[in-house]
This record gives structure tokens, sequence and C-alpha cells, in this order.
């Protein structure tokens, strides 16, 4: 723990000095797509879920491929748990006290993650807790734009494992690294159609990020705030049970709302377990947001604007209205490159080039996906933020 705590603070001080620093920072970078070289790992691949399967068989066919990657991440979860509290009683309590509270969880969650713990041979709680660890702990930037034929563009990256095990040899986080070869696309099916397609982790039955072909895209983004996720689900376990999982809401608004409209109002509406940014987008010009959520309550919602010449919003992990932690200010060039870019030249591949782009590219980056709600099209790539790089 001391190790752990030193090593921490080590990094913030690294990060401190050296953030807005080349080569720790860059100048935009263009013609990385299609993607390539040294901060490309490789494509994710497609899997179905079919959708008119029961819950607990839904999920068999892929976890049958990826359980040896997903075994080896619980281990590591334990791992860190472990370092923190040496006794091994929290990972007890959470094999013996999580698989008594799963089916509280809503229809068809906790049906789902009983088959992937059948399938993968992981118990129960430890698959439980593999699912909450993405309500409390992701960090991400996502943006939409709208280019000058008013298609909507939506682009993320996907950053996860601050503070989970700084590996010194190889300069990364340990849960960033082992989390990769999770990753996944899945197109869920029902009657043979696809409903909606997902860039995720294998043995996590929320969504993260998503597309409703022809309808909207969806990204969801941690919310730092003193009232967080942690409290909401202690108050989960404790037996308060009136707030949504963020993702579990994600996912609902996914499979069912038919309209840019009807998954704002519900983004915007739904009482959550802990805070998050909404990342939205439409099928018309002018349909992009960033919905700012309490726990409680929408605190507001940045929409696209034309007219005032807002043909893109972006978010991190912080208030659009407030600055950003001097320590993780990825907001700011994200934004130099898409307004170096301009709406006029706009697209996947340029998107790309701003997802590419240190420290918007960092340590933690796991994935960038790029979707196009006009065509259908999701597509997603396992990244790499070669040395010198910021840890976040």
């Amino acid at each position: 723990m001391a190790r752990f705590v030193f090593v921490s603070l080590v990094a913030l001080f690294s990060v401190t000095t050296a953030q807005f620093i080349p080569p720790y920072t860059e100048d935009c970078r263009t013609d990385m797509y299609p993607p390539k070289g040294p901060t490309y790992r490789g494509a994710v691949t497609w899997y179905t879920v079919d959708l008119d399967l029961p819950p607990s068989k839904r999920w068999v066919d892929l976890i049958t491929e990826k359980k040896t990657d997903l075994v080896n991440m619980i281990r590591i979860i334990k791992d860190l748990a472990n370092a923190f509290v040496p006794s091994g009683k929290l990972i007890e309590m959470v094999d013996i006290g999580l698989p008594l509270l799963v089916d509280s969880l809503p229809y068809p969650f906790g049906d789902e993650m009983k088959g992937i713990a059948a399938t993968s041979g992981v118990p129960l709680g430890e698959v439980v807790l593999f699912n909450i660890f993405y309500e409390v702990f992701t960090v991400c930037t996502s943006v939409v734009a709208e280019d000058p034929n008013g298609n909507l563009i939506h682009g993320r990256n996907l950053d996860f494992g601050l503070f989970m095990g700084w590996d010194m040899k190889n300069k990364s986080w340990i849960v960033s690294e082992t989390l990769k070869p999770l990753v996944v696309n899945i197109d869920f099916r029902r009657n043979n159609k696809t409903v909606f397609k997902s860039t995720n982790f294998a043995g996590y039955v929320g969504m993260l990020t998503g597309i409703k072909p022809h309808t909207f895209t969806l990204t969801m983004n941690e919310r730092f705030s003193l009232d967080g996720g942690y409290i909401g689900i202690l108050e989960w376990i404790l037996g308060k049970r009136d707030g949504m999982w963020m993702s579990f809401l994600t996912r609902s608004v996914l499979e069912n709302s038919t309209s840019y409209e009807d998954a704002k109002n519900r983004l915007a509406l739904t009482k959550l377990l802990a805070p998050a940014y909404f990342i939205l987008g439409g099928n018309k010009t002018g349909q992009g947001c960033v919905i700012t959520r309490s726990r409680v309550l929408s605190l507001d919602i940045w929409e696209l604007d034309l007219k005032l010449g807002r043909w893109y919003v972006l978010e991190t992990n912080y208030d659009h209205w407030k600055e950003p932690l001097f320590l993780d200010d990825r907001r700011t060039p994200a934004m130099k490159c898409m307004n170096k870019t301009t709406q006029t030249n706009i697209s996947l591949k340029t998107m790309y080039d701003t997802l590419s782009t240190k420290p918007v590219l960092n340590k933690l980056t796991t994935y960038t996906t790029l979707m196009e709600v006009s065509s259908g099209k999701l597509e997603s790539y396992i990244r790499d933020c070669p040395n010198p790089c910021m840890p976040w």
C-alpha cells in the first residue's frame, strides 16, 4: 500500500510538471486514418448477442471464447483489492455478499451475469464486481460533430484504469492493458435484425458506447462528484434501490428508445446510482448534446447550435462551463484539434486524428470508437500510446 501511494505521488508530480510540455503533448495529428502505426494495436472483433435467447444464454458464445482473458482480468481486480485489504476479507465479502443481491438488479442484467458466471467459471460475486467497476472508474473523451451536409459523427476514447496498478517497467496501467484483449464489438439482434451495436468489454452487461443505426449514437463518461458512484452503490447494497445503474440505463435506451428526443428525455430524467455525462447524437441537423447529470436530476443539456457556430460538443470528465482540473486537461487539446479541423473538414478520418493526439490519447486509452448514424457505422480500434506518453 505504501509503495502504491509513493508511486501515485511520483506520477502526480511528473504529470504536474510535464502535462503541457512536448513530447507529452503534440501538434494535432493528421493522416492517422485508416489506423496504422505504433498507436494502433488492432481492430476489434465482432460478435452477436441474440436478444431472443434467455438472458442466461445470450453471452455463452462470446464468453466461451473470451474466458481466459476474463479470468485474467478478474485476477488482476482481486490482486488490487487484496493490496488494499491484505487479509482477503474484501474478496470474501464480494464472493458471499454480492450474489445475494444479484436478483435485485433490473431484468435482464442479473440473469445475464449469472450466465456469464456459469460459462466462465468466475464466481458470481466477482462478475458483479467486474460490472460495478465501470460505474466509478471510467475516464473518457467524447465528441459529437455535424458536418456541412448535416451528417452527425460521434467519436470517443474510452480511458480506464486510473490508479489501478502502475507497471513501472512498461510504464503502463496494469488494468488498462489487461482490458484490451476483452474489447469487443457486439451486434445485438432480435428477430434476426440489428437492434443496436456496441463496443464493450466481454463480461460487462451494461453499455458505455453504442449506436442505434439511423436513429442515434450514445456514449457515457464519468462525472467526478462528491455525491459520486460509491455512494449510490453503497445505497444499493444497503437496500435503497430507486436509482438506475448508469450503464444499465444506456443499454436500456439503446435497446428501447425509438428517437433522439426519447433517448434524451430518458437520459435526462431517470434517477441514477452515479453522476454521469451522456453524450448523444441524433440523425438530424442540430441533434447532438451533452447531458450533465447528478444522481437525481439533469443539471444541464448542452446542445449543438449552428447559429452560434457550435458545430460540435465535446466532453471529457468535467462540467463544460467550468475549467478542467489542471492535472487532467484533455479538453483544451481536443478542442484545439477540432477547431483546427473546421466543420468543413470533419469526417470519421479527422475525428480519429483528434482522438489520436496526445494527451487526448494517453496511457489509459483502451479503444477509440467512431460512429456515423446515417450509415449505421460503428468501428473501433484498440489503442496504444507509445512512450513518452501521459499517464492520463
